[in-house]
């Protein structure tokens, strides 16, 4: 079957290590694009990944925050979404200073991270952001009260959690009942209304263009990405993926720091 859709997440897949996009796969992605529709499907805000869908010389839409919303740059539009109910949040936030945990919650235009209880992954994010002209700027904030923050925007996009026994939290009946969580990295998770999910959003939006699940290909890296892989009809591990990961893949690639001889050339491979 002719390949007709690319799917493919950032962190630890697109990006190195350092958070760069390699010139030979910038390359590999534009031709591609020539003749297949490539997107990107994230748990990135769309704030934060749109520098890269900017390099990839991308026009399509992007899946973002595990699946709560597809965004269109061009438009500048949120075009489907199934966002957090503001009650829902407030209730979200309670619990988790009960619970001790620190957060990031993601609004409709921003990530926002307490001033009090501050995320390293943050603090470097917000020093990233500041590397880009102030009308490029991603929106990165830190915030006295979310609270306040939760009363001025219209979308909760998700929450990032982290620190303490975040296992136990995800289980507490409240959250297990309204929120689905995605482990991201050792201590963190990232909670999204309950049905989001990358492979969901993908399966609508391919649904609406017409492409069957079993024309397209998605590359990911993390447990976030093992909806995608295991709907479409070839799923791509990263070398650097766990191995729950790439047990729901149909292949591995090499390693996302070496993309010019690993995930590059495979996907020329298939697409060109």
């Amino acid at each position: 079957m002719q390949r007709k859709l690319l799917a493919l997440d950032l962190d630890g897949t697109v990006l190195t290590s350092d958070h760069t996009v390699s010139p030979a796969l910038i390359e590999a992605v534009k031709s591609i694009a020539e003749v297949a529709h490539v997107m990107i499907v994230t748990g990135r805000h769309h704030v934060a990944a749109e520098p890269f869908y900017r390099q990839l010389g991308l026009n399509t839409p992007i899946i973002c925050c595990n699946g709560t919303y597809l965004y269109d740059f061009g438009q500048q539009k949120v075009l489907s979404e199934n966002s957090i109910a503001k009650d829902t949040a407030a209730q979200f936030i309670d619990l988790s200073e009960q619970h001790d945990l620190k957060m990031v919650m993601y609004v409709k235009d921003a990530m926002l991270y307490s001033n009090q209880r501050p995320i390293n992954y943050m603090e470097d994010m917000l020093t990233w952001s500041q590397t880009f002209p102030a009308h490029q700027r991603p929106n990165i904030r830190r915030v006295e009260d979310f609270r306040q923050e939760l009363a001025a925007t219209d979308y909760v996009w998700k929450f990032v959690v982290e620190g303490g026994d975040v296992e136990t939290f995800a289980n507490i009946d409240f959250v297990s009942q309204h929120f689905i969580g995605e482990q991201s990295w050792v201590d963190r998770v990232d909670f999204s209304a309950i049905g989001n999910s990358k492979g969901n959003r993908l399966t609508r939006y391919v649904e609406q263009l017409g492409i069957p699940l079993e024309a397209c290909v998605a590359v990911g890296d993390n447990h976030n990405d093992i909806s995608m892989l295991s709907k479409v009809g070839l799923g791509i591990a990263m070398q650097n993926a766990d191995d729950k990961v790439k047990q729901h893949a149909d292949r591995v690639t090499e390693h996302n720091n070496n993309h010019m001889t690993g995930l590059a050339d495979e996907l020329k491979a298939l697409f060109l």
